[in-house]
């Protein structure tokens, strides 16, 4: 495996031959001061990590889509991107990806192209709402989405037949969201510091729910669906 770790080097920008290397399969860029990135970095067909975290990019060369052979982790987190390109859509295989920290306002429609993905990070971003071909991810087991302005989520939501973990704290949702109650495999939600006022019996009915968290909510009349779940060995908090 051949790995480049150039984390906190003080590069202010990446050395040319760096994308010269055509054999790399982990590239580590992260906390660099960096605020551009080469079109070069399309050249790396081999990466399977990409690390581009902690630096200050405004944005991502479309060539980021021709990396076809990240499989493994693209993180971007903590960086000023305020749009992704779409050509992420074109990495089929990768497994996790990390966009949070940036002042995103929307995700691209093609992040339902990414059919391999398992695990979605936009934490913490400025998300007003999510692209309806999320629902194609059926792969997808984890989504975090702390710390946006959503109101709520498509109805696409639903076709997440695998998703186990939704992290939703810190947002503006009046209501659990309906497409939830299709989830069968779903373990944790978290709803912390949302404006629900209202818990839906069906939730009840959610076959693998093990953990609910709805602290910091104005919940009402909620005693009889939580103690319902909490019967079933469901733990919630409240």
């Amino acid at each position: 495996m051949t790995v480049l770790n150039l984390w906190r080097r003080g590069l202010g920008e990446v050395p040319e031959d760096v994308w010269e290397r055509d054999g790399l399969e982990i590239l580590v860029l992260a906390d660099n001061g960096l605020t551009r990135l080469s079109p070069g970095v399309g050249r790396l067909r081999r990466l399977h990590t990409l690390d581009l975290g902690h630096n200050r990019l405004r944005a991502l060369p479309e060539e980021v889509g021709g990396l076809v052979g990240l499989t493994r982790c693209l993180y971007v987190h903590d960086n000023e991107l305020t749009a992704l390109p779409s050509s992420l859509g074109r990495l089929t295989r990768l497994r996790y990806l990390n966009t949070g920290e940036n002042p995103l306002t929307d995700l691209p429609s093609t992040v339902g192209d990414m059919a391999a993905l398992v695990e979605l990070r936009a934490q913490h971003c400025q998300l007003m709402g999510l692209p309806p071909s999320l629902g194609r991810l059926r792969h997808l087991r984890e989504l975090w989405l702390r710390g946006n302005v959503l109101t709520g989520l498509p109805d696409t939501v639903a076709d997440l037949r695998g998703l186990r973990v939704l992290d939703l704290r810190e947002n503006r949702l009046a209501r659990v969201p309906e497409a939830l109650a299709a989830l069968p495999s779903l373990r944790a939600l978290d709803l912390r510091s949302n404006r629900i006022t209202r818990l839906p019996s069906w939730v009840t009915a959610l076959p693998a729910l093990e953990r609910l968290d709805l602290r910091w909510n104005d919940l009402r009349g909620a005693g009889d669906t939580v103690a319902a779940l909490e019967r079933r060995g469901c733990f919630v908090l409240w």
